[in-house]
């Protein structure tokens, strides 16, 4: 069976850096940005393996 391949697409102005997504992830893709911040000063998250992203959406289910 072929693997699913999906785009996560993070909104860095909306991000309030919680870490579920972070969290929720099995395949270790997203990270939170360690040095920059969005307009509300928060740290943001980004993908930093977006080649293992198995199309789960978990992300996006615990993102608030």
């Amino acid at each position: 069976m072929a693997k699913v391949k999906g785009t996560v697409v993070v909104n860095v102005e909306r991000c309030k850096g919680c870490d579920l997504c972070v969290v929720s992830c099995p395949c270790d893709v997203l990270e939170l940005q360690p040095h920059d911040v969005n307009l509300k000063g928060y740290h943001y998250v980004y993908m930093k393996n977006e080649e293992a992203c198995i199309g789960c959406a978990n992300c996006g289910y615990v993102c608030p």
